[in-house]
């Protein structure tokens, strides 16, 4: 019984320094706030800690005036004005449903009884608004991840209410492929059987084959600790991928999977350098470079990028990839975390000392 203690002790105080000795194998050390040596995140561009947007992987400029006016008024009309005027098979549609929806649901958690109030005016005054339908329906899936424990009561009694407000939401916009994909969450908060998931996967697919929000939302289905496994995640991932058509961000989906199934203490010496997690940053890169630069879920493989390739020390590709997100951190891996602003300035902060710890500067990173 003493030796497993042993090992116990021994394992977690690896996965606690193991970090700090790489770095220092590297040859980059901690030093204080100020010193000569210390790394200056302002000298590229980036913003404060304080000042990241925690809401949005990446600019909307829209989105951010309407949530000001609805929330600053009440006002849901500016909110189904915008909506009605997005793409329904779209990736912005899809983000700005979920933008509405967080922006009531962490209203209601700051002002119980009382916040979110315009998105309730919403379905009662407009019962037919196809918009108000989707996003009361991802408020729904939000109130049960946010409030309750999965699988309690309360759990399952607010996922089984959304799971007819997405019923009602897709009569009213028949094309709509967003009413399923709010579905997914339920899907995976009710334990949906394979037959049944594949039952709502279908009718989205049929909608939009290339929506990378849909596939991101089925994969955490498929992932070993919900209803799948390590290797039903990674197939689901890398035929998408083998599928994907020139410039789909699809090709960074098995680098998701990766992230699903990460290690929580991991102490195999150069992890981030293996041959599955390199060849999966590998096809997220190539999808970086291959989709249009105003594709709304390019920030989205940018930011989950930053963090594969800070912990594997390939600082330059970092620098690369932060220059074009900064400013914007609701996004994974950042929104894992209690604080995402602390966490993903932790990572720039990482990845701007290894960048000049190799000579780089600001005037050799590419904008």
């Amino acid at each position: 019984m003493e030796i497993l203690w042993f090992l116990i002790a021994l394992c977690m105080l690896t996965a606690v320094i193991g970090p700090f000795v790489l770095r220092r194998r590297s040859g980059i050390h901690l030093v204080a706030p100020g010193s000569p040596d210390a790394a200056d995140p302002d000298t590229y561009g980036f913003l404060r800690q304080e000042e990241l947007d925690i809401r949005l992987p990446g600019p909307d400029q829209d989105l951010l005036d309407v949530l000001d006016v609805v929330q600053r008024t009440q006002d849901w009309r500016a909110a189904s004005q915008l909506l009605a005027g997005t793409a329904r098979e779209g990736e912005v549609r899809w983000q700005r449903v979920q933008a509405f929806a967080g922006a009531a649901s962490l209203e209601l958690q700051q002002q119980p009884g009382a916040g979110g109030a315009w998105l309730r005016a919403w379905r009662l005054d407009s019962p037919k608004d196809a918009g108000g339908a989707a996003v009361f329906a991802e408020f729904l899936v939000q109130q049960a991840w946010r409030s309750s424990a999965a699988g309690t009561d309360d759990f399952l009694i607010i996922l089984e209410e959304a799971r007819t407000a997405c019923g009602e939401a897709a009569l009213l916009a028949p094309g709509d492929p967003i009413p399923y994909i709010v579905e997914l969450a339920v899907a995976r908060g009710l334990g949906y059987s394979h037959e049944q998931f594949d039952q709502v996967w279908a009718k989205i697919i049929d909608r939009a084959p290339e929506h990378m929000g849909a596939y991101l939302a089925a994969l955490h289905y498929w992932c070993e600790k919900w209803h799948g496994s390590r290797e039903e995640a990674d197939h689901f991932a890398t035929t998408a991928a083998a599928r994907a058509p020139q410039g789909s961000l699809l090709a960074a989906l098995p680098l998701f999977a990766v992230y699903e199934h990460l290690p929580e203490v991991n102490l195999v010496q150069g992890f981030y350098r293996s041959a599955v997690v390199t060849k999966a940053m590998e096809g997220a890169l190539f999808a970086v470079h291959a989709a249009r630069p105003d594709d709304p879920m390019l920030a989205h493989v940018r930011h989950l990028l930053i963090l594969f390739l800070v912990r594997s020390e390939r600082w330059a590709e970092a620098m690369n990839q932060l220059v074009h997100v900064d400013g914007h951190v609701g996004a994974l891996p950042w929104t894992m975390s209690e604080d995402p602003a602390a966490t993903y300035t932790i990572h720039r902060n990482l990845a701007v000392a290894g960048y000049e710890a190799n000579g780089g500067s600001p005037a050799t990173l590419p904008h």
